[in-house]
């Protein structure tokens, strides 16, 4: 009897001891942190991203994936279920890519914002919040990597066309006409040596071409500075040419004041004499005979002696 209480007595321990120890690891398991729903619906590829995979905003990790299924509404649409801590500041400008771990191809949500829309997101109370998905760096280079293949092959199609055998032709061609010209760029230098080799000469005489031209130039500026003095000389008041200038003007002005004048006025009197001289000669013309007696009187005029009125 003694032996089925002391069973009785364990058995009891051990239930008690499993359903304390259930309750430890519900309370040290349970998570106080609040969290807020959010939605992603993209129709992106979401390779490698599953269940609990990490949500992390700007490196740091705010939650995890909840849920991935499909939009029942829009064909080919996911909708991936997020649970974030609710202190995460997501705006309206706030998107999302898809990261990878390493090397081990582990996916993640990458969460970011470029800042232009500052105010909190606007809940849908159908659709909830929903997050844009915008293509992560592999997808980017899988865009552009088609897009060079795609370029690589146009290319290849072209070098095909260029490289035909007309063009083989004409690409044989000018590669012989490289090669002689190379050839002749070879015997280029041998011609050149008798120039090179009289090079030095030449400058010498260059050399001395410029000496004699800065000689000839020196004499040129004393000649022209012996000119101007010259000329300054000739200027002067004092030199021969101002003198002469000065006699010149004086005898501009007397013949202009007192020589001219009085050859005028003897013109006068000779025109006066040439005047008295052809009276004279008419009335000898007329009389002759006045040389032996004399001019024809003068008739008398009205009121003098012997005045006759016809």
């Amino acid at each position: 009897m003694e032996s089925k209480s002391h069973a009785l007595i364990a058995g009891v321990f051990a239930i008690g001891l499993a359903i304390l120890a259930g309750a430890l690891a519900l309370w040290l398991g349970k998570d106080e942190i609040q969290r807020t729903p959010y939605t992603i619906a993209t129709s992106l590829k979401v390779s490698g991203l599953n269940i609990q995979a990490a949500v992390r905003y700007k490196g740091i990790k705010v939650g995890k994936v909840t849920d991935i299924d499909f939009d029942s509404k829009v064909p080919g649409q996911l909708l991936l279920s997020l649970d974030i801590v609710s202190d995460t500041p997501i705006t309206q400008s706030t998107y999302a890519t898809l990261g990878y771990q390493g090397v081990t191809g582990i996916a993640f949500i990458e969460l970011d914002d470029d800042g232009s829309q500052p105010a909190a997101i606007v809940r849908d109370p159908k659709l909830g919040a929903r997050i844009p998905l915008r293509p992560g760096l592999l997808q980017e280079v899988e865009k552009h990597g088609i897009a060079i293949l795609n370029q690589t092959e146009e290319l290849s199609k072209r070098l095909n066309a260029l490289l035909d055998q007309e063009n083989r032709a004409s690409l044989t061609n000018t590669v012989k006409q490289i090669g002689k010209t190379a050839a002749a760029w070879e015997a280029l230098p041998a011609k050149l040596d008798p120039v090179l080799n009289n090079l030095p000469q030449t400058i010498a005489q260059a050399r001395e071409s410029a000496l004699a031209f800065k000689q000839f130039s020196d004499n040129a500026k004393n000649t022209s500075s012996n000119l101007n003095q010259v000329l300054s000389n000739l200027q002067s008041e004092q030199s021969s040419i101002g003198r002469l200038s000065k006699n010149l003007e004086q005898i501009s002005q007397s013949l202009q004041f007192e020589t001219l004048p009085a050859m005028h006025n003897v013109i006068l009197d000779a025109g006066g004499t040439l005047r008295s001289i052809n009276r004279s000669t008419e009335n000898f013309n007329e009389r002759p005979q006045s040389l032996l007696f004399g001019p024809k009187p003068i008739p008398p005029g009205p009121g003098e002696t012997g005045f006759k009125n016809n």
